[in-house]
This record gives structure tokens, C-alpha cells and sequence, in this order.
């Protein structure tokens, strides 16, 4: 028994200072032994759920059970383990949590685990110094000993016996008045009766001589949890004791672990939170420290491998950090994002490969991994005055993103234990920030990559425009939005041009654009115009959100959609357009005259606003007309309001004399920002008209005389068109077309030759039922005529006119007669 003598302290407990973490016990093989109401409250099991469970149940992924086994073996051989884990509430959600475990010993020596976990969201800068204060004293010389529910003790650490001097063996079996005095056993075990029967976490602090440091008087705090059993019910007290005695210190250093909470991991910029560890750790931790990360981590890659004590792969760094109370101390390259090469057995590189942090309290230069075989780097490290050094790798998901080292020069003390721990929590919360940045950057690559891929490569706009387009992604703390364009060839002609925005950003939206973009085509080839267009794809939408199982909590990525849809002719110099919530276009005459038409808005897609019809509007355009489609992104800020978006953007486009390219830079550069909070997409098209001798039309009799004369007619315009090789098969898809017009038509018909990119022949008629293949037997007479101008064309179709419908084909043309 100690010779200590205890008092109780003065001062009262503060709330704060009450753990929030969760406890649990468990036995060597992982499997849960004693569970707490505070474990409950923070994943969602009770003590009749976990114990006698695997505690891998409540890990977030499966991966992580498959290493359940081989961790333990890790923790079995460290004597314990601390980090970041994922951990699966029982409602499903994950929740990102710092863990730490602790060996305890029990009679026979068998062996079991206290398992500490904290909610990372909690450790907010005014709320968190009862989170952080755990998290610090779960690395320090912790004593931690379990009784059963005679108060009498079951399982202790080893800090216990550096605490007061008893060992482990004296200790089983027996109460607290065989290693306190009576006064002070006493108080402890009303303490954890009251435990006992409330099951609440109480938190009790005494002054004591500590058999470690016997010439001063300590102060301890211990902690108290109830633990239950399978049914529920206490099965015992679990005392976590803490030498306090440095309370002021670490109040400083909670102030710093307050303070980095602000100050790291600001933006998701990889570089800036590497630099911003180094900032906060020169001077109050540090007189020197750099930061390097592994070359692919500021690119946003992961590193391709994890912590091995066995890989001989060199790692190489890029500088993300350095500070120094004086950069003429160090003769050192401290240049940022300079490539770092470590030597492969030096402390660093050792540090990369385990994942395990150094302490050096005095820097003996002149042995052991400073020793290189490279001469000049051996001068290069004795010369610097640094005396006393910190390695601690930046982890993140049993991954290791980088190494922080800390050095002191200035400052004679050397660095202790403490100060490991405190550069290892600055480090963790550095390496949170990193790791929320990589999933982000990956999140965001994978939107702007499949973004990328669903828009457009390649945009022409035939005979009827000449076209240009930009995209810009929204900056990196929005992400990646669902705007897209298209510019789709039509027949006769024509050309079909897109501009859409899917409400919301990142994978879903681009993945949302992409089906969205798809139906629009789809629609398109089937030759509607724009306000019936827009009415099948705001159904279209309606019945995606409906048949999606999340519409029930949250609004479907496609429903709020906008989208612009133009149709333009070369022929008549119409411009048709109609729009779903989505901002006009801008006109620009040749004239240098910049409008914006006043259009009907509509409502955007998939509102179920279907008794507020979409309109279109049909203008007559001059050749050389301008248009200008574009989402919201490029016209609105968050300083401006749009009105002045409009005029910046009406002001760029009335530059005269400007290509197409050039006007979409010019666009892009005038925006408030090169990072803009909202995608910004762009399509400009500049109107084409076809020559009068392009153009050939006849009106043709509703009789069958009719078919001769369009044969004739039509081989007829070929040959002044230089096309006599495209005579016959003409004359064959115009003698159906004609035939099936008089047939089945109303009133008389018209035939039409257009002569641009393909050869397009057109015959109309009064009848609005459009025609349809029909697949006759062989002893039919009719029924062949469609199919055999399938066979003949490049592609053939029908659309709805004014007075009837249009029933056309294509033909290639030689590439020298193209226009």
C-alpha cells in the first residue's frame, strides 16, 4: 500500500469538463463485453444489440470488417491505437469519429479493450473543450480500471500502477481501500454507487502525491462510466484516471486546438491547409515547421498506396508549408510546392512508410537515421541549430496524405510527449480538412468528367448557322452544375439550338443533364416545335420524378429544370423559340442593335404547372444575325443583379468585327469573377441564308399525272445542279413520296429540292397523319414505297406543318458540291 495522503478539491466541476465520449469494452477477439449509455446515444444500439456482438457491426463499410482482424492485431502489438474512423449510426448514417483504444489486463493475464470514440461534428471552437480535453488525455498517461459491481476491481492498464504505485496484481479482487485511504476510498465509491444506479457519466477530481513525482502534490481527475451487460443492466464501473496536475498548459493547448479550428482547413485548397498547419504551429508549438504532401495530393489523387512497413517504394513530396521564426536560421530549399525526395532510410521516410510519429527530444545528428550516404545531406542537417524534432505523418483513412515536422532552434526546451500529442491533433484536423478536399476533388472530377462527356465535342450548325460555345464550371466551393447545350441538324435545313440548366451541382445534377439532354434530341428528331417540345419534356420530367423512390424526401435534380429551345431555317429566315423558366436570348442585328425578345417565361420543367401552356415566338432574322443563348451563371453574381449581367453581356457582343471564338472569350473574360459561384455555358450562332438558286419548288395537282411531271421536273433541277448521278434514285423516292401524297393526301401538294449539306427533297401535303412503314407479305401489292425510300436515303422523316405535315429524304452529296 502508498504511502499518498489525498484531499478533495475546492474548486467544483465544470459541465464542460464532463466527458462526451462514448465507452465500450471488449474482448480479445473484438467482440463487444460492456457497452454504455453514452455509446448508445452517439450510434443508436443499446447494450442489448451490441454485447455479445462483433463490434465491426457498426463499422461503415464492409472493407473495414474484413480488417477488423487484422487491426486488432495491429492495436494487440502497439499497445493500443488512435485515429479517424467511420462509424454506421444505427439509422444508417455515417458518422466520421476519432477513436482510441486502450489495453487492459485482467487476472490469469487475459486481456481485453477500452474503446473511446468522440463525433468529430461536435468539436466545434466554443463547445469542444470537453471533446478535445478527451481526446488529448486519451493519449496521455491514462489509468484506467473497471470494477464489478462490488466495487471490487476486474481489469486495470498499466498507468494505473505509475499513478499510485500499485501493481496490477495487488489490485484484483480487491476494492479501493487497499490502494487509497479510507476517506478518500470512501468518497470514490459513493461516487461510483451513485454510477451504478443512474448509469450517467460523473466526473470526480482530488489532489494526490503521485508515487512517480513524489516532491509535489498532483491533482486527478477520474472519470466514472456505468457499463452494461447483454440485458441492459450495470455489470460494473469503468475509471478512467488523469494526472492534471499541468491544467494550465493544457488550457493553453486547448486554446490552440480552439484556435486551429478556425484557422485550418479554411478552404478546400490543398496547398493553403498545409501551409495554414504551418502558420498556426510558428511560434506557439514550433520555431520551424514544414509541411509536405504526397505529389499526387495536390492534384486532388489520393495516394496509390497505404501505410506498409514493408514497401520499398520511394515516396515523393510536395512542399505545401513552411513557417519559421527566422528564414535566414535554416539553410534548407524552403520553397513551396518545391518536389521533396526524402532519403529512403532517413526518419521521414520511415515515418511515410509506417505511419507512425517521431519524437527526437535532443537531435543526435551524428548517428541513426541522420547518418546519410550522401555526405552533402549529412552536412546539410548537423548545420541547422535545430536540437529537437517532431515527425508525425498526416493520416487520413489508414492512408498517409503527407509529414509535418516541427523543430525548435530558439527554444531550449526540448519537445515531450505532450508536445507530440498536441502536434499530432494538429496534424489530425489538418488531415480531416485534406481528406473532406480529396473527396470533394474526386466527387467533382467524376461531375465535370462525365459533364464533359455528355456535352457536345464537336458543334456545327450546317448550312444554317455558323456556331461557337464555351462551358466553365463553377468554382470549387459550389461545384460542378447541370448546364448543357446542344445544336441539333433537323431536316430541310434546319438547325435546333439548346440551352439548359439542371437546378443544384455535382454528380447528380451532371448526370441529370446528361438524361435531359438525351430526351431533348430525342424530341427533337421527332420534328416538334419548340412550345410542344417543351410539353413533352416537362412531362417527361414529371414522370422521371414520379417514378423516383427519393421524391418522397427530397425534389428530384431534374424537377425546377430551365431549358431554351430554338429552331431556326435557312429557307425563310424564321427563327422559332419557346422557353421553360430559362433567361431570353440575346439578338444582335447586323446592325450592332442588341434585344432581348420579349417572350412568354413558362415555368420551369416538371413543376406540374401544366395549365400555364408554353408559347412560342416566330421572328424573321436578317443573314448575319447573332444569337446568344446562355444559363443564368453568366448573367447574374452575387454582387450584381442581372439587369447589369444583361448589359455587360449585350456591351461584349456588340463589338463589331469579332469571330465567334473571339466573342466567347471575350464574353468569358468580362465576368465578375473566373470563378464563378454557378456554372456559366455560352453558345453563340451567327445566321446563314440559302441561296435562291439552293431552292426549287413545285405545286403539283392532286391528280395521278401528277408523278410524271414531278419526275421530270425534279431530274430536271439535278441537272443544272451538275447532280445527273442522283437522278435516278430522285426520281424513285420522288415518285413514292408524290404517289402516297395524291393517295392518301388532301388537296394539292408540293414538292421542294434543297441543295446545302445533303440534298433534301420535301413533298407536303393538306393530310396531318404522318406516315408509317407497314411491312407487306410477299404477295402484297402495295405497301413497299416507304420502305424502299428507306433503302434509298441517307435518313428520311416527317414533321407537321402549318396546313398539313412534310414528308422528307436525304441524299449525300459529293463533297466538292456541299455547301
Amino acid at each position: 500500500m502508498t504511502n499518498t495522503v489525498q484531499t478533495p478539491l475546492a474548486e467544483p466541476v465544470s459541465p464542460l469538463e464532463i466527458p462526451d465520449a462514448a465507452i465500450a469494452m471488449l474482448d480479445a477477439e473484438g467482440t463487444v463485453a460492456g457497452w454504455t449509455q453514452a455509446a448508445e446515444h452517439l450510434v443508436g444500439y443499446s447494450a442489448r444489440e451490441m454485447v455479445g456482438r462483433s463490434a465491426a457491426h457498426v463499422l461503415e463499410s464492409p472493407e473495414d470488417t474484413l480488417r477488423t482482424s487484422a487491426f486488432a492485431e495491429h492495436c494487440q502489438s502497439q499497445d493500443g491505437w488512435s485515429g479517424t474512423v467511420m462509424v454506421r449510426h444505427r439509422d444508417g448514417h455515417a458518422i466520421n469519429m476519432t477513436l482510441r483504444t486502450s489495453l487492459l489486463w485482467g487476472q490469469d493475464a487475459s486481456s481485453r479493450w477500452l474503446v473511446s470514440v468522440t463525433d468529430i461534428g461536435t468539436l466545434s471552437s466554443e463547445a469542444s473543450n470537453g471533446s478535445v480535453r478527451e481526446s488529448l488525455l486519451a493519449h496521455a498517461p491514462i489509468g484506467i480500471t473497471v470494477y464489478d459491481q462490488q466495487l471490487r476491481c476486474a481489469w486495470v492498464n498499466d498507468v494505473m500502477e505509475r499513478h499510485d504505485g500499485t501493481p496490477r496484481d495487488r489490485r484484483f479482487g480487491r476494492g479501493l481501500q487497499d490502494s487509497l485511504p479510507a476517506v478518500e476510498a470512501e468518497a470514490l465509491e459513493v461516487v461510483m454507487r451513485q454510477v451504478l444506479e443512474s448509469g450517467t457519466t460523473t466526473v470526480h477530481e482530488y489532489r494526490a502525491w503521485s508515487s512517480a513525482d513524489r516532491h509535489r502534490e498532483h491533482a486527478f481527475s477520474a472519470s466514472f462510466f456505468c457499463l452494461q451487460d447483454a440485458s441492459g443492466q450495470a455489470m460494473g464501473v469503468c475509471s478512467m484516471t488523469v494526472d492534471v496536475t499541468g491544467n494550465r498548459r493544457a488550457r493553453e493547448r486547448l486554446a490552440i486546438l480552439s484556435e486551429a479550428s478556425t484557422r485550418i482547413g479554411s478552404t478546400l485548397d490543398f496547398m493553403q491547409t498545409g501551409q495554414e498547419l504551418a502558420d498556426l504551429a510558428v511560434p506557439l508549438l514550433a520555431d520551424h515547421v514544414i509541411v509536405d504532401l504526397m505529389e499526387s495530393v495536390p492534384f486532388g489523387l489520393e495516394p496509390s498506396t497505404g501505410i506498409s512497413k514493408t514497401s520499398d517504394r520511394l515516396p515523393v513530396l510536395r512542399r505545401a508549408g513552411l513557417a519559421t521564426i527566422d528564414m535566414g536560421l535554416l539553410k534548407l530549399p524552403w520553397v513551396r510546392e518545391e518536389v521533396i525526395r526524402p532519403f529512403p532510410t532517413s526518419l521521414f521516410a520511415t515515418a511515410l512508410r509506417t505511419g507512425e510519429s517521431y519524437l527526437e527530444p535532443v537531435l543526435d545528428t551524428h548517428s541513426g537515421p541522420w547518418t546519410h550516404h550522401d555526405p552533402q545531406r549529412t552536412q546539410e542537417v548537423r548545420d541547422t541549430p535545430i536540437h529537437s524534432l517532431m515527425v508525425v505523418p498526416i493520416r487520413a483513412r489508414r492512408c498517409v496524405l503527407g509529414l509535418a515536422v516541427f523543430g525548435r532552434s530558439e527554444e531550449q526546451k526540448p519537445f515531450q510527449e505532450d508536445d507530440l500529442l498536441l502536434a499530432e491533433e494538429l496534424v489530425t484536423r489538418a488531415a480531416l480538412s485534406l481528406d473532406n478536399a480529396l473527396q470533394y476533388a474526386r466527387q467533382r472530377t467524376a461531375a465535370l468528367t462525365l459533364q464533359r462527356d455528355l456535352l457536345p465535342h464537336h458543334v456545327g450548325g450546317g448550312a444554317a448557322v455558323d456556331v461557337a460555345s464555351r462551358y466553365v464550371p463553377a468554382d470549387m466551393d459550389h461545384g460542378v452544375g447541370g448546364d448543357w447545350f446542344d445544336v441539333i441538324k433537323l431536316s430541310g435545313a434546319r438547325v435546333a439550338l439548346v440551352v439548359g440548366d439542371v437546378v443544384g451541382h455535382g454528380i447528380n445534377a451532371a448526370a441529370t443533364m446528361g438524361r435531359l439532354r438525351t430526351a431533348v434530341r430525342t424530341l427533337a428528331d421527332m420534328e416538334l416545335p419548340p412550345h410542344e417540345l417543351l410539353t413533352r419534356l416537362d412531362d417527361t420530367v414529371r414522370r422521371l420524378s414520379e417514378e423516383d423512390p427519393q421524391a418522397l424526401d427530397q425534389m428530384p435534380a431534374a424537377v425546377g429544370a430551365t431549358c431554351l429551345y430554338v429552331v431556326y431555317d435557312p429557307v425563310t429566315r424564321r427563327c422559332t423559340m419557346a422557353r421553360a423558366g430559362h433567361p431570353p436570348p440575346a439578338i444582335l442585328d447586323p446592325q450592332g442593335h442588341v434585344t432581348f425578345p420579349d417572350m412568354p417565361a413558362g415555368a420551369p420543367l416538371g413543376l406540374g404547372l401544366g395549365l400555364v401552356p408554353f408559347e412560342s415566338v416566330e421572328l424573321e432574322l436578317p443573314e448575319g444575325t447573332l444569337l446568344a443563348l446562355y444559363t443564368d451563371g453568366l448573367v447574374e453574381s452575387r454582387d450584381d443583379d442581372i439587369d447589369a449581367g444583361l448589359n455587360r453581356l449585350g456591351a461584349v457582343l456588340a463589338q463589331s468585327g469579332a469571330s465567334l471564338e473571339d466573342l466567347c472569350s471575350l464574353v468569358i473574360e468580362k465576368l465578375p469573377t473566373q470563378a464563378p459561384a454557378d456554372d456559366v455555358t455560352l453558345l453563340l450562332a451567327r445566321t446563314r441564308v440559302l441561296e435562291p438558286s439552293q431552292v426549287a419548288s413545285w405545286d403539283l395537282p392532286n391528280e395521278p399525272a401528277a408523278v410524271t411531271t414531278a419526275r421530270q421536273v425534279a431530274a430536271r433541277q439535278l441537272s443544272e445542279w451538275g447532280l445527273e448521278h442522283l437522278v435516278t434514285t430522285v426520281e424513285l423516292i420522288v415518285s413514292e413520296l408524290v404517289t402516297n401524297a395524291i393517295r392518301y393526301g388532301e388537296g394539292p401538294s408540293r414538292l421542294r429540292l434543297i441543295q446545302h449539306q445533303v440534298l433534301t427533297c420535301e413533298v407536303s401535303d393538306g393530310n396531318t397523319s404522318h406516315p408509317r412503314p407497314r411491312h407487306p407479305r410477299i404477295l402484297d401489292e402495295n405497301g413497299r414505297g416507304l420502305f424502299l425510300v428507306a433503302q434509298l436515303s441517307r435518313r428520311w422523316g416527317s414533321r407537321s406543318a402549318m396546313d398539313g405535315k412534310v414528308v422528307w429524304a436525304e441524299q449525300d452529296l459529293p463533297t466538292a458540291v456541299a455547301v
